[in-house]
């Protein structure tokens, strides 16, 4: 293989590919938020200068709107218990989050969101249905559909090369 086609074959191989689609997705759906009239103030400027990031989308993709143990949200989103921690604290100074005592253990506490939380995921929500529906008009129904039923299958596949 030449070295020139094994160069392009590293630059658009598909982890690559996917990666590249990941960011543009998010960044759009974090632009379309800071847009969102019902997006509180300070949250939206925060998206507008980019404060937020791809990585506080993951307590928005995660928690569950009756809440979760930080150990449980870290699992969830494939981060360390530490890094979540880190996120959850950001969060909570944004005032998207609050901790508070889980029922089922006194020594436990539970992630939720706020009132100004829930409306922050009422606008991913929205942002991600509008992102979804440009990255159809932009390749097509057929191609979206299976892009979608592929990464599916794929992300819900065993894991290759288990011992």
């Amino acid at each position: 293989m030449s070295e020139a086609l094994s160069e392009n074959r590293r630059q658009t191989h598909l982890g690559r590919l996917l990666g590249h689609a990941m960011r543009r997705f998010d960044q759009r759906v974090l632009a379309l938020m800071a847009h969102n009239i019902d997006v509180p103030l300070a949250l939206s400027n925060l998206a507008a200068r980019a404060q937020v990031s791809a990585a506080h989308i993951h307590i928005t993709r995660h928690l569950a709107v009756e809440g979760a143990r930080l150990t449980d949200l870290a699992q969830s989103a494939g981060m360390s218990k530490q890094a979540m921690g880190d996120l959850v604290n950001q969060c909570e100074a944004w005032g998207l989050v609050q901790r508070e005592p889980d029922s089922r253990d006194a020594r436990a506490r539970l992630v939720v969101f706020t009132a100004t939380g829930l409306a922050w995921l009422q606008a991913f929500k929205e942002a991600v249905a509008q992102a979804e529906a440009e990255f159809r008009a932009e390749v097509g129904d057929e191609i979206a559909a299976v892009v979608a039923i592929g990464l599916e299958a794929y992300a819900g596949a065993p894991s290759w090369g288990k011992a």
